[in-house]
């Protein structure tokens, strides 16, 4: 499935599918505008099929309610919601546009890079420190959130471990965005597993609000 959209301060386009075979993937996305500001999130429920989707709804559920809150408290309320299920791997970003700022935080394998439009040097590319662990797991490993300044026009590109992570060679800042999640998509996607990868451009103009979806 691909998809696209627009909220009041971003754009994103997504593409995904579960593991060939099966109907449901537990890989999600979630694009959640909130009052100055917007939260890219990008799950993956372990495994695959219902289980590991109804741990990503899950935590999906729990992030769009509290969107506007720190990413570390994010991450520690979908700890807590996801005890009762085979958990699940996440990379949290959260934009605002009255400090230009992003923080961003992960735990697990959920890549994540940021593409900088403007040729700031040393800043043509950056990615989180991701931690490993399992959120709903008995215990989180310590989390360590980055903020740092965030321009119009730069592009954040986040993926599942069900995109090979060797397409973080291929990644440089695009003319076309849409062209390059979708070719990204149809060059890297594992066929052992479910697959999603989501990118998201810094507007901070107006535009009508969206909300993620699930592939």
């Amino acid at each position: 499935m691909f998809d696209a959209g627009s909220t009041p301060l971003l754009d994103y386009w997504v593409a995904g599918r579960p593991l060939p075979g099966e109907r449901e993937s537990g890989d999600y996305y979630l694009v959640a505008p909130f009052p100055g500001g917007v939260l890219l999130a990008v799950i993956d429920g372990l495994g695959h099929g219902p289980q590991a989707a109804a741990a990503s709804s899950q935590a999906a559920d729990v992030l769009a309610e509290h969107a506007h809150e720190p990413v570390t408290r994010l991450l520690q309320r979908c700890h807590e919601a996801l005890r009762t299920t085979r958990g699940a791997v996440m990379t949290l970003v959260s934009l605002h546009a009255t400090t230009g700022t992003l923080t961003w935080i992960g735990v697990g394998n959920v890549e994540c890079m940021l593409l900088r439009a403007s040729a700031v040097p040393g800043e043509k590319r950056e990615s989180p420190l991701l931690r490993g662990g399992i959120v709903g797991s008995d215990r989180l490993p310590p989390l360590r959130e980055a903020t740092m300044p965030v321009r119009t026009g730069d592009l954040l590109v986040l993926a599942t471990d069900g995109i090979a992570s060797s397409f973080i060679r291929d990644l440089s800042y695009p003319e076309h965005p849409q062209q390059l999640i979708s070719n990204l998509f149809y060059q890297y996607a594992r066929n052992n597993d479910d697959a999603l990868i989501l990118g998201g451009r810094w507007t901070g103009g107006a535009a009508a609000p969206a909300t993620g979806v699930a592939l």
